[in-house]
């Protein structure tokens, strides 16, 4: 039987490598959009300075609060899995 790992909060967002998902967006769709235009080491690099502002923003924030921005706006994201229903008594998994 294989071990299931728990992680410790229920909203914690996917790691890759040390950043989080969320970091790791801008730099990713910078590398996208710069292969598409054939332009790469600007659009990773305009990605990353996107990423270094978003994790200071985040920093000064509360955990949530752009998920929060988003959904006041109009943007929901009820049926993703960082989301969880704030209504339910027991989480299994």
């Amino acid at each position: 039987m294989k071990e299931t790992r728990i992680p410790t909060r229920a909203d914690m967002p996917p790691y890759l490598l040390v950043w989080s998902s969320d970091e790791c967006m801008p730099v990713l769709l910078g590398l996208g959009i710069g292969i598409m235009l054939n332009q790469v080491f600007i659009c990773t690099t305009v990605g990353l300075v996107v990423a270094h502002f978003y994790r200071k923003f985040r920093d000064l924030h509360p955990d949530g609060y752009l998920f929060h921005l988003l959904y006041w706006y109009g943007f929901g994201f009820t049926r993703s899995k960082s989301m969880i229903n704030p209504w339910i008594k027991r989480l299994i998994p």
